[in-house]
């Protein structure tokens, strides 16, 4: 579990130090009213430190997620993740001023408490020596392929629900990413190279970013956020308990669905974070620079 709350603070602050990166190399001249994606402004941010702090802190979290989907279930290392958006609201109150309402104060603590109820409940061990079988790595393949064919469908949608749409596929291609490391069977280069769940990793990892790009650019953040974390965490932890043997500690299973479920709602009350930009930028400038969530 502290693998997966270390991951869970990496994004969180990855994000408030990426976002503070893009407001120190905005150019003036260009004014606050800009439409497009702006190439130029990666380059400048680039040239941040704190802009590739980010993408170091994004590369640590990754790699703690890594060890923490391999030994724990996938229900708590999901809920964990989705807590980064907690992280990154409390963050950005301290560094950007960003001002939290008392129903967002509310939940970041209904996060926390979901958190500290899924430690209690998970146990010092998850079943992470399950890797299901044939049919379930075969089937990350197949999910992923899925979700980039669904993800195109939804870039169709009406604008209203286009954001939601795209975020939901983003999210449900993060929670591949998150079953194909579990279903992996095999370290060696050859049984890497041999299994479908690598190539349903780097499918659905590539076609999450793809989905999450385009949700920002072309609707509201918080339906986009709202819909990734919904997308990355429920189907998953099915799966888990489904398929890989995901269990709680003996009698402890009220317990873990409820922390789930305080984690999760609360996660989504704090949506409006998942993507932090200057103010008057618009949300295709915002898709400049790199997603938040970066799982």
């Amino acid at each position: 579990m502290v693998c997966a709350l270390g991951a869970a603070v990496a994004f969180g602050v990855a994000s408030v130090l990426q976002a503070v990166a893009a407001r120190a190399a905005a150019d003036p001249a260009e004014g606050a009213g800009g439409s497009g994606v702006d190439a130029r402004l990666l380059v400048r941010a680039l040239r941040e430190w704190r802009y590739v702090a980010g993408l170091g802190l994004d590369g640590v979290g990754f790699a703690l997620e890594l060890v923490a989907l391999r030994s724990l279930p996938i229900y708590a290392v999901g809920a964990a993740l989705a807590a980064s958006l907690a992280v990154t609201a409390v963050t950005a109150a301290r560094l950007l001023g960003t001002r939290l309402s008392a129903r967002e104060w509310w939940a970041v603590a209904a996060v926390c408490g979901g958190l500290a109820l899924l430690g209690l409940s998970s146990g010092s061990e998850g079943a992470g020596d399950d890797h299901g079988g044939t049919a379930l790595r075969w089937g990350t393949l197949a999910a992923a392929l899925a979700v980039l064919a669904a993800g195109t469908a939804a870039g169709r949608l009406p604008e209203r629900s286009r954001a939601a749409g795209l975020g939901l596929g983003a999210g449900l291609g993060f929670g591949v990413v998150e079953v194909a490391v579990r279903a992996i069977d095999g370290m060696t280069p050859g049984a890497l190279l041999a299994d479908p769940a690598v190539y349903g990793l780097l499918i659905g990892g590539g076609a999450a970013f793809l989905l999450l790009t385009s949700a920002l650019q072309r609707g509201s953040v918080t339906a986009a956020t709202a819909g990734m974390v919904i997308g990355e965490t429920v189907g998953p932890a099915l799966v888990g308990v489904l398929a890989l043997g995901d269990r709680t500690r003996s009698g402890w299973a009220p317990v873990a669905v409820a922390g789930f479920a305080f984690a999760v709602a609360g996660a989504l009350a704090l949506a409006r974070f998942g993507e932090l930009s200057p103010p008057g930028e618009s949300p295709a400038a915002a898709a400049a620079r790199v997603p938040t969530s970066p799982k």
